[in-house]
């Protein structure tokens, strides 16, 4: 009996191990090392790592100062108030923000660096770096080392056609897309949400031959161009089609095309090892959070600085702004489906669509990397952290909403829902024409509210909604909500029914109104 349990007891033990030596084997020993030893990703990294050194510029222009910093801090007092902080400055240490800056019209309202960093900390792109690669992409088209976006990856990369032969129709804007159709293992641990350790993110990360895994292991499940799917393998691929097309290193490129010309200060990229030496390009650039203002600056300025075309124009606009050509459904249901404020992708980087045919772009990393770009306000906004647990990838298109629509947010701020309505109708009967909101706008704002507990001032913002777009399915679907929180059924009943009618098909309705029953 006792030989049983005992064996009982080992046998976790050997199938890890046995699990462990399997995956020595199919990646190798480095690997399975950086997987036990690092576990989960942070900013930290790249200091395990060996770095290269990318030069930083003699340019003379700095941003201009002029602190408003009292302005800038209200933008992000809904992310406060949703996370039941108190103050600005608590939410900023405990949501681990680094740095935030706000740049408008070349002049800082805003600087300041939190949790032990400073303006010459390095901080960690994570997968912003995705946009720099892009960049490079559009170097080498202006420099001629890559004739178009339409060349198959096999032209620079031919021996993926000899293990199969359908790389070769994989375009180079398909991978800039992320419309590649390659195989990427996004499983995850039964009954968790760690990484399984063949999961594909983790794979690409800790790897110490990125190159040979991409040109020996990595295959494709799908056909190219029909579907999206982020994954890390796409800028892998871009950045060793740069190595290829250009004959240089990725870090030495980028300091020949970049760095060199515009940034203020070194920059650091980690290798995947010094025996590959090959760059992690989905996410382990190193820079300087002003140098990253700059870059959203370049791309502001449509690739020009102060009169030197640093990028083409054209560039810049294909990498930045919505092909409307791609069909919507393509994409996941949070990229925002149909309505005229969703988000999209372009080339590696993201943006978002508003109901007035404005638009932001911006470059995106995990744990709250973002060089946010509002370019009809000439706005640059930059926040590196270190976590999400307090910071959401969507905080800054919240404060781009604030900025556009700041006077009602500010009235809210300062006299609270019902006198900012009372004042907006005043106004609205002087100028018939005055909007100070949109129906996303009130939406956001409504479930701040209610996610903070405010559940009156929520229904009130909601039923504005209902009675200035009357149109509109979903405003029916949040006041139904509010009212459903605040324990009034019946309303929230006519309100869902009412959604119903409008939308047959919406099957948020149709659960509530299941629910209720």
């Amino acid at each position: 009996m006792k030989k049983f349990i005992k064996i009982i007891l080992l046998t976790p033990l050997v199938l890890i191990l046995a699990a462990l030596v399997i995956l020595s084997v199919k990646y190798s020993p480095t690997y399975v090392y950086r997987l036990i030893t690092q576990n989960v990703a942070d900013v930290y990294d790249y200091q395990k790592y060996e770095n290269r050194v990318i030069k930083g510029s003699e340019d003379t222009f700095q941003f201009a100062k002029r602190l408003d910093e009292k302005y800038v801090e209200s933008l992000f007092q809904d992310r406060v108030l949703s996370t039941g902080f108190k103050t600005f400055d608590e939410w900023a240490e405990k949501s681990q923000t680094t740095a935030l800056i706000f740049i408008r019209k070349d002049t800082i309202l805003y600087e300041k660096y939190f949790n032990g960093f400073s303006r010459d900390s390095y901080f960690h792109s994570q997968s912003m770096a995705k946009s720099f690669i892009s960049f490079l992409i559009g170097a080498a088209i202006d420099d001629g080392f890559i004739s178009d976006v339409n060349d198959p990856m096999t032209l620079y990369i031919p021996e993926l056609k000899e293990r199969n032969s359908d790389f070769e129709k994989i375009t180079i804007k398909n991978l800039l897309e992320m419309r590649s159709g390659l195989k990427y293992n996004t499983s995850y641990i039964p009954g968790t949400y760690t990484h399984a350790p063949w999961h594909d993110e983790a794979v690409g990360y800790y790897h110490p031959n990125v190159r040979k895994l991409l040109l020996k292991k990595v295959d494709i499940a799908r056909e190219p161009g029909k579907t999206f799917e982020y994954n890390n393998y796409n800028t892998s691929y871009l950045g060793l089609i740069i190595e290829r097309a250009t004959n240089k290193t990725v870090s030495e490129y980028l300091e020949e095309k970049l760095w060199s010309k515009i940034m203020t200060q070194d920059a650091l990229f980690s290798i995947d090892s010094k025996k590959s030496g090959f760059e992690y390009m989905p996410s382990r650039l190193i820079a300087r959070a002003v140098d990253y203002a700059r870059f959203g600056r370049l791309f502001l300025n449509e690739g020009n600085w102060d009169d030197r075309q640093i990028i083409s124009k054209d560039w810049v606009k294909r990498s930045t702004r919505e092909d409307k050509s791609i069909p919507r459904e393509i994409y996941p249901d949070w990229l925002g489906g149909e309505n005229c404020a969703h988000t999209y992708y372009s080339y590696q980087w993201w943006g978002n669509t508003n109901c007035d045919s404005t638009f932001e772009f911006f470059a995106n990393g995990n744990l709250g990397q973002q060089i946010y770009v509002i370019s009809d306000k000439e706005i640059i906004i930059v926040h590196c952290g270190n976590s999400l647990e307090y910071y959401g990838e969507s905080d800054l298109m919240r404060a781009a909403d604030c900025i556009r629509y700041y006077d009602f947010h500010k009235s809210i701020l300062d006299n609270g829902v019902e006198e900012a309505i009372n004042q907006y109708r005043e106004k609205k009967k002087q100028d018939p024409g005055y909007q100070p909101f949109d129906e996303h706008f009130l939406m956001q704002k409504g479930y701040t509210l209610l996610d903070a507990g405010r559940v009156e001032d929520a229904k009130q913002l909601f039923a504005l909604n209902v009675e200035t777009y009357p149109g509109s399915w979903s405003v029916y679907n949040n006041l139904a909500e509010a009212y459903q929180k605040s324990g009034e059924p019946d309303s929230a009943r006519i309100f869902y029914n009412k959604s119903l009618e409008l939308k047959p098909e919406n099957n948020w309705a149709t659960e509530k109104l299941m629910m209720l029953e």
